[in-house]
């Protein structure tokens, strides 16, 4: 198996609604990201759409149905379908998140799987499984959850030891490392700074909803907030320039919005990649 990350910069997931907009082809956009479940035998006037991003951007995909960590049997006669996908669309990395969906149909949200020993032999067996039939590396993502029944382990030695025992890479969400942080009550950049650098596929940055004081919602509704860019600030000295990819999935402003906070991501890539004297210089 050979992983295909070749993007780099700052991107942008790519929504049904955005695609008229997007079309202008901005050039502050590195890469796009898409859920292949959107997407998968898509014909007709949005496919002729989704193949012109295709011929422009590199695009990397995002899943959201596979349930790494639920009770039912993986789906293998979708990971086929997403095999011939990938490789049709040239694919270059595709991504789940480290959760479960469902049992016998589909929740429609993402659940946490309990942070025990148990579920990392069980969820990391799955994603070898996974990445046997795609014939690629796969990358998985820390989530956002509110509850943790039956925890065993912390966290950060669940996610570390899923990723050792698959022998797969990481996309680090750095909004959800800050809302679980607050929920949970732990310092989010001790939690980041834990986690192995070496396998940090991509980055995913968003913003998030404030319920309380000390309960934030993972949204992708709103602007990405001060604490989490000087978090990816952080994600940037610990793993190097990784490509990062800014999630708004509603409540979306007119491009020039999002365009605001690529700059962003760009303004952060771009100083941390400066040598150590023009940082200092610039302050």
């Amino acid at each position: 198996m050979t992983a295909r990350y070749t993007v780099s910069g700052a991107g942008l997931g790519l929504r049904r609604s955005m695609m008229a907009s997007c079309m202008k082809t901005p050039p502050e956009v590195d890469f796009m990201e898409v859920a292949p479940e959107n997407w998968i035998g898509v014909g007709g006037p949005l496919g002729r759409k989704f193949r012109w991003f295709t011929e422009r951007y590199p695009l990397v995909c995002h899943g959201l149905s596979l349930s790494l960590g639920g009770p039912a049997p993986l789906d293998e006669h979708f990971l086929h379908r997403l095999k011939s996908f990938l490789e049709s669309n040239d694919i270059r990395c595709y991504t789940e998140h480290l959760s479960y969906c469902g049992d016998d149909g589909h929740l429609y949200d993402l659940m946490p799987i309990p942070f025990t020993g148990d579920a990392v032999t069980y969820t990391a067996a799955r994603i070898r499984r996974t990445q046997e039939i795609l014939e690629r590396r796969i990358a998985v993502e820390n989530v956002s959850y509110y509850a943790a029944p039956g925890k065993e382990l912390d966290e950060i030695d669940f996610v570390r030891a899923v990723v050792e025992e698959a022998d797969c890479d990481l996309l680090l969400d750095v909004n959800n490392i800050y809302v679980n942080s607050i929920n949970h009550g732990y310092d989010a950049k001790t939690f980041l700074e834990a986690l192995p650098p070496e396998r940090v596929a991509y980055l995913h940055v968003a913003g998030h909803y404030v319920e309380a004081e000390d309960l934030r919602v993972d949204t992708h509704g709103s602007d990405v907030c001060d604490p989490v860019w000087t978090l990816l600030e952080t994600a940037y000295e610990h793993c190097g320039v990784v490509p990062t990819l800014l999630e708004r999935d509603f409540n979306i402003p007119p491009l020039e919005g999002l365009m605001g906070e690529i700059g962003q991501i760009r303004n952060l890539q771009a100083a941390a990649a400066a040598p150590e004297g023009a940082r200092s210089a610039g302050g």
